[in-house]
């Protein structure tokens, strides 16, 4: 009890420090997004055996009239690689203000990446490999449930981009427009050498050049200020990726439907086409259109802390969603349940039972696992308390950068950074 009431409190003694200056629609919108992805998964995927016993996970969206448009707004990917422009780039500056190497960065990030990835792989390759050492026959989970490595090639890409920034950034301040221009244009070749001559090769470079044009769309975004922006700019964003996108999936011919649907030849998810860049521009819009209202809602604690407090275990919640999904899975075949292999009414009926039952196991592995995700990236100290955060005074409230003797610990070094990679006791919230 002790236990948690400690983390609680250093847990709103983050959130109560956060400086005024900070962006926190950016934190927002990447707690958001990781819900979404989450729930999507749980509830509105038709989860199901085949024949040869693999298990599969369709959406019902091609049974859902008109579905395909929510999906303009769930297919929330490109708001994590937005938020992840906007973070690494923060967190670059950062670095190089206090005469970091872009080694030390990459080193910073990477580890807040990969230590909890490590340990999920390492969890699953034990558990796969007892399951192997039993008697009888043995299929690796990956050969039922290809699902279970969603999270892997998420993470794998932002990998690359986070290697990538120290070029990406550096790019970004001296010709950002230039770039992301170049880059629009290159889409905009690979999709037609895509289309017109059928190589493979070509979407799947395609596919890289959409989630870097992603990417520094979030630089943009943090250096613009757009979220500060008269309401006629902050329309134009999203108008233009609005009537892009509309372009698109009408005379271009691309999917309606942002995610792979039931009965479509292709997809604009896997490879990546132009319509997904789009999309992250008119995601942008909107996230922007939104900005004043939700900066003011955002300050209230009881808005806040939440946000915080699922930043804090982000990767974790992201990496182990799955895994919780297929132990409720395995559970309820064990006590003679059966999968509904289509979205009729009792498969809706039940949606509740496949968001509740996820959600507490998702939430016992989180209180096991997700002390990793907290070392990784604040080491074993913990937070200050909140009197201490309370009573520092205005201006390094503020994010001034406060000078320490070696060996203690700076905070609130920057005001304006993300939570992209969790919170972190040098400027509260990062």
């Amino acid at each position: 009890m002790s236990a948690r009431r400690g983390a609680s409190g250093s847990l709103a003694a983050l959130a109560d420090a956060t400086p005024d200056t900070r962006d926190r629609l950016v934190d927002a919108a990447r707690a958001t997004s990781i819900v979404v992805v989450v729930v999507w998964h749980w509830t509105l995927s038709v989860t199901h055996r085949t024949a040869d016993g693999v298990l599969v996970m369709p959406n019902p969206i091609d049974a859902v009239p008109g579905g395909w448009l929510a999906t303009w707004v769930l297919q929330v990917v490109p708001v994590f690689f937005l938020v992840g422009g906007y973070a690494n780039l923060a967190a670059w500056e950062r670095a190089r203000a206090a005469g970091g190497s872009d080694a030390s960065f990459l080193g910073d990030r990477l580890r807040r990446l990969l230590v909890p990835t490590v340990v999920w792989v390492a969890v699953w390759l034990a558990v796969e490999l007892v399951a192997a050492l039993l008697p009888g026959p043995h299929r690796w989970v990956w050969e039922w449930f290809a699902g279970i490595l969603v999270p892997l090639w998420f993470l794998g890409v932002h990998v690359v981009l986070v290697v990538l920034v120290p070029v990406t950034a550096r790019v970004h301040r001296r010709r950002g427009g230039l770039a992301l221009a170049l880059l629009g244009l290159g889409i905009a070749a690979g999709s037609a050498v895509d289309r017109i001559t059928g190589l493979a090769g070509a979407g799947w470079v395609t596919t890289g050049l959409v989630w870097l044009f992603c990417h520094q769309l979030g630089c943009a975004w943090r250096t613009s200020g757009l979220g500060t922006r008269p309401l006629r700019h902050r329309l134009a964003v999203a108008g233009t990726g609005l009537l892009a996108l509309v372009a698109l999936t009408t005379a271009g011919g691309y999917p309606r439907s942002m995610v792979a649907t039931v009965g479509d030849l292709e997809s604009n998810m896997f490879p990546t086409t132009a319509a997904i860049a789009a999309l992250a521009v008119f995601q942008l819009g909107l996230l922007v259109l939104i900005a004043p209202a939700a900066g003011r809602l955002l300050r209230r604690p009881a808005v806040w802390r939440p946000v915080v407090a699922l930043n804090v275990v982000a990767i974790t919640v992201f990496l182990w969603h799955m895994t919780a999904l297929l132990l409720v899975v395995r559970t309820v075949e064990g006590l003679g349940g059966t999968l509904l292999a289509e979205p009729t009414a009792q498969w809706w009926a039940q949606r509740w039972l496949w968001l509740l039952a996820p959600a507490a196991v998702l939430a016992a592995l989180v209180a096991v696992v997700g002390r990793v995700e907290v070392v990784a990236r604040w080491g074993r100290r913990r937070p200050r308390n909140r009197r201490r955060a309370r009573t520092c005074p205005p201006r390094r409230r503020q994010g001034a950068v406060r000078t320490m003797r070696p060996g203690r610990r700076k905070i609130d070094s920057a005001p304006d950074g993300t939570m992209l990679e969790s919170l972190d006791e040098r400027n509260a919230i990062r």
